[in-house]
């Protein structure tokens, strides 16, 4: 069954602060609501249904998580979802909002994103080893101390390896995050890098510099989410999901490649109920956690051949208005922002703004009517979840 027409993102906000030294959870739940919100013209009373991940309860947070954050707002509601999935979270509440509306359960969902790692002190390869002890895979994996950074160079490392990607190619992609993020007055990194910048700044976990890796930010962002009922009252572009997909990828009991994501299912998911190929879409918002991420998850996307990731984003083939796919024109978590430690939902908003023609001139893409979100959440080379939308601006 298509999607398309069945609910339509009405309002969307991000969350100008980048460290909130000063605001609580709770707080930054309610600011990114109430701007979402007036972005779409409604406001909380009009929300019947609210979408949540496991942020709502972050290292500072509420005790009784949603329940908590729905009381501070003051909502009152028909519907309540909060699967978690990492960083793809935001990315499959747009997929759970939209069938939820379709299904009558709701019309008018809010979904939220809030959070103060780098208020608490959080920074890039941040141990994982800290998390999950009681975990099934506990006892085989943390004796030899993952972090963050030394699993995803481990996927780099044998990319390289296995085709012969370069430090050079990977580059590239932080290049054009950087080349975007120019024109965000909110993005934390502003300036413009180079391949060279890139490779003189410090290696952090080999093949992986400095700049290879994403910011940690505070702040958040929200989603408004309607019904074609409420959306023809509101004076917005109708903005509506024509396809998506999920799928989780793992371990698979001692079958591993670090070399591909759960993209290579999810995508050709969203395709499928689209209707439409990589060679249609005008925009892409991809996680981009690190460089690696993204080079992986475009590939396993379709837009180009397993392999040939490296030679598709080289070259400023990533950058608005010079390359052939723009993408990541906030800055992406690269260069602007990645509130909580979690993409999915900065990946949405401006990919909505592009289908608006709300984004910056200078990165607007021009006749924008399809656009591209994909998501990971969880360990690139172990386990994670993988979501992709479809958008499309009627």
């Amino acid at each position: 069954m298509s999607v398309k027409g069945k609910a339509y993102l009405a309002g969307v906000y991000e969350h100008p602060i980048r460290k909130a030294d000063g605001k609580s959870l709770a707080q930054l739940h309610a600011e990114v609501a109430l701007g979402a919100l007036r972005d779409a013209g409604l406001t909380k009373d009009d929300v019947d249904g609210y979408f949540c991940a496991g942020d709502v309860s972050g290292w500072e947070g509420p005790g009784t998580g949603p329940f908590s954050i729905i009381d501070y707002m003051g909502l009152r509601l028909r519907y309540l979802d909060t699967t978690e999935s990492w960083g793809s979270a935001y990315v499959v509440h747009v997929m759970h909002a939209v069938e939820a509306i379709a299904a009558g359960k709701c019309s008018v969902a809010l979904v939220t994103l809030a959070g103060r790692p780098r208020a608490m002190g959080a920074n890039t390869g941040t141990s994982v080893t800290q998390k999950g002890l009681d975990a099934s895979e506990a006892q085989f994996e943390l004796p030899y101390g993952p972090n963050v950074i030394n699993l995803y160079a481990m996927s780099a490392m044998r990319h390289m390896h296995q085709y012969g990607t370069t430090s050079e190619q990977l580059a590239w992609i932080k290049v054009a995050a950087s080349h975007h993020a120019q024109h965000n007055p909110h993005a934390l990194l502003r300036d413009v890098v180079t391949v060279e910048d890139v490779l003189a700044s410090p290696m952090i976990a080999d093949p992986l510099h400095r700049l290879d890796c994403c910011v940690i930010t505070d702040g958040g962002g929200a989603l408004i989410i309607v019904s074609p009922e409420v959306a023809r009252t509101l004076n917005k572009p109708l903005v509506t999901l024509r396809g998506s997909g999920y799928a989780p990828k793992h371990t698979m009991g001692g079958d591993i490649d670090v070399t591909y994501s759960g993209a290579v299912w999810s995508g050709p998911r969203a395709f499928e109920e689209a209707g439409v190929t990589p060679a249609d879409i005008k925009y892409a918002s991809i996680y981009d956690s690190f460089t690696i991420t993204v080079l992986i998850t475009l590939e396993d996307l379709g837009f180009c051949a397993k392999g040939e990731g490296g030679r598709f984003v080289q070259d400023g083939n990533l950058i608005s208005g010079v390359g052939r796919l723009p993408f990541n024109t906030d800055g992406g978590g690269l260069c602007n922002n990645h509130p909580s430690n979690r993409g999915g939902m900065t990946k949405v908003i401006e990919a909505v703004r592009q289908l608006r023609g709300e984004a910056h001139p200078a990165v607007q893409v021009k006749n924008c009517d399809l656009a591209l979100v994909h998501g990971t959440g969880g360990a690139l080379p172990t386990r994670h979840g993988s979501a992709t939308l479809i958008l499309e601006r009627e």
